[in-house]
């Protein structure tokens, strides 16, 4: 490559003196303001070539000094984000190890080398909202909003920094934020909804289930928000029930039963407003229709405790009495017949009743200590002991406990909601005392 550079340049030489000798003649070069001046072809073309050259020499001399200084840049640049990513994997590795000090130690490490880094600011807001150091965690994440105001992440971790120190209509605000970017997104929707929980707002709730019904992507989700719908329209109905508000209260009530016809709660619900209202008849005609459809302990208590307040015990007798023959093997029903006659002062009549509820593999601390009250109505107080003797907890007063069916949560009153658990229409009687050795997992709503 050397001798063809070589011969090259001898043929250029030869070129221009073949060139010099055909071109002896003065050249005349007028520059503009200055002076007038002559000068041979040959010079003018060797001018030409040397001022191209020096040109051509400081394009390329800028193009190469540019070039390496990007390349001495981007080799820093490059450095400097694996000396950031090292420190970050410390900080990820320190923080899965619950070494707090060590991961704060790298996260500061990095925002010394780059004070831009969102996931650093983040992750130490975290540390510090995770130590109920709220304020500190509020002021990284609100530099990491700054440098990207538009990051789901650091809003959602603004939003429960405000969430967790009860300012929930800014932590509203935030959600609807994110909510404006992504209309879809589920996680925000479950928040407003745990928020609007927390206030009471059930009509706003309503509302906001139905969208988040309508973005739930499995069936088995969409059958649990659907659930949650039910019961959302069912704590309307119940906070307007105790506004007074009793159209509204009744409106919502027909509305969860149309959609559900045996829920219990929405039923329990409408007889009260009809009471209310002074319609009896229909309020007790309402819960014994239900009661023949659903055979629901908890409606036929509450018939019980209002036919004997319309001074109709016989009527409910019948009642019980009819459902006894259709399920005669049903210890619950007779408990509650041999209680309503105890109730009614008929000894003998819940003596018979409840003595013959087969008791065998199961234990029923209520019946057990009904029936040593009425042992002592009889004057037999022997056996009277020996029933006393078979409730666990001897000085507690006769009642008939509530029990979640899901979680386990035992109650004296009852709710159409577990506190427990948050779910609808899962109290039922604790008769035969399983509450007590079911293990109680709350599981809020999401």
């Amino acid at each position: 490559m050397g001798k063809l550079s070589l011969l090259l340049f001898v043929l250029f030489l030869a070129g221009l003196a073949v060139f010099a000798i055909h071109n002896k003649e003065m050249t005349t070069i007028v520059i503009p303001f200055s002076d007038v001046y002559e000068i041979p072809k040959i010079g003018l073309i060797l001018l030409s070539i040397v001022v191209g050259a020096l040109m051509m020499l400081i394009y390329f001399t800028v193009r190469d000094t540019k070039k390496f200084i990007d390349n001495w840049q981007q080799q820093k640049r490059q450095k400097q984000e694996s000396k950031v990513q090292a420190l970050y994997s410390r900080a990820l590795n320190a923080i899965l190890a619950h070494n707090v000090n060590a991961a704060r130690e790298a996260l500061e490490d990095i925002l010394a080398e780059e004070p831009d880094h969102v996931d650093a600011l983040l992750r130490l807001g975290d540390i510090h909202a995770s130590a109920e150091e709220y304020q500190k965690a509020g002021s990284y994440y609100q530099k990491a909003r700054m440098i990207n105001p538009q990051n789901l992440e650091t809003l959602f971790a603004i939003e429960n920094v405000l969430e967790k120190t009860g300012r929930w209509a800014d932590a509203l605000k935030y959600i609807d934020d994110i909510l404006e970017i992504d209309d879809a997104n589920l996680t925000a929707m479950y928040r407003k909804r745990r928020i609007l929980e927390r206030q009471g707002r059930w009509d706003d709730l309503v509302s906001l289930q139905k969208t988040i019904l309508k973005y739930e992507h499995t069936e088995k989700d969409r059958r649990r928000e659907q659930e949650n719908l039910i019961g959302y329209k069912y704590e309307y109905g119940r906070h307007s029930l105790e506004n007074n508000q009793m159209e509204k209260a009744k409106k919502a009530f027909k509305t969860v039963l149309r959609i559900e016809k045996d829920f219990i709660p929405a039923t329990l619900g409408l007889a009260e407003v009809m009471l209310r209202e002074g319609e009896s008849e229909e309020a007790v005609n309402l819960l014994e229709k239900t009661y023949e459809t659903s055979s629901s302990m908890i409606i036929l208590a509450r018939l019980e405790d209002l036919l004997i307040s319309l001074g109709e015990p016989g009527r409910l007798i019948s009642i019980y009495k009819n459902s006894i023959s259709r399920n005669p093997n049903n210890p619950v029903t007779k408990f509650f017949l041999g209680k309503l006659f105890f109730r009614l002062e008929m000894i003998d009549d819940a003596f018979e009743t409840l003595s013959g509820i087969d008791t065998s593999g199961v234990s029923y601390p209520e019946l057990h200590q009904l029936l040593g009250n009425l042992y002592l109505r009889r004057n037999q107080p022997e056996k009277a002991i020996r029933e006393y003797k078979k409730v666990v907890d001897t000085k507690k007063a006769f009642r008939l406990p509530y029990c979640c069916t899901q979680c386990g949560n035992s109650s004296e009153e009852w709710s159409g909601r577990c506190p427990g658990c948050g779910n609808w229409e899962t109290y039922q009687f604790n008769l035969e005392g399983t509450c007590s050795t079911m293990a109680v997992a709350p599981a809020p709503l999401k």
